[in-house]
């Protein structure tokens, strides 16, 4: 029998000050049997982190949320669509290969990569060279501490404030209990 993937709930409320969006999030993340906490909660940072493209690329007409991730590589691990149904904004985490993001690049307007763990500098090295012709495409490194701090906020219910500021993002959770990320672009 095969295992099922485990719900978790959070209500996010984002207050990015760098691109002047503010919003109130619910949100339903299910966690695929091989998942981390710490995956998990790359996915629901690089949310909040780009939750502002629902208004600067679809003037809020559109729908941004979780993918199949895991469950199935032809789906992102984050989706932004407009109202027409195109995907808009495809985000992945982890350190996917090259032909991945070249596939995602040709579905989509936008692409990002956030690589974080102990083994992203390696994954970034053996890989720039193969994404340098991916103009769609953005590649971040989020630090492997702060990461790993997130993995410690993940509960079944969370009440989560994400505040974005000069690039930076501070996640805030309900137990008084925060982490502040500073994502680094590589591409």
């Amino acid at each position: 029998m095969a295992l099922k993937s485990t719900i978790y709930k959070a209500n996010l409320a984002v207050a990015d000050i760098d691109h002047g969006y503010y919003a109130d999030h619910a949100l339903t993340l299910a966690r695929h049997p091989s998942e981390t906490d710490e995956r998990m909660m790359v996915r629901l940072a690089a949310l909040a982190l780009y939750a502002h493209e629902l208004q600067t690329r679809c003037q809020g007409d559109g729908t941004l949320a979780f993918g199949a991730g895991l469950s199935d590589p032809d789906d992102p691990d984050v989706r932004l669509t407009d109202f027409t149904g195109a995907t808009r904004l495809w985000i992945e985490v982890g350190q996917p290969d090259d032909k991945a993001l070249a596939r995602a690049c040709s579905r989509s307007d936008a692409v990002v990569a956030m690589a974080y763990g102990p083994a992203a500098d390696v994954w970034w090295r053996g890989i720039a060279t193969k994404l340098t012709r991916l103009d769609k495409l953005q590649v971040w490194r989020l630090p492997h501490e702060p990461v790993r701090a997130l993995a410690q906020m993940a509960e079944r219910s969370m009440q989560l404030q994400a505040t974005i500021q000069e690039g930076s993002l501070l996640l805030s959770g309900g137990a008084g209990e925060a982490v502040e990320i500073e994502p680094q672009r590589w591409k």
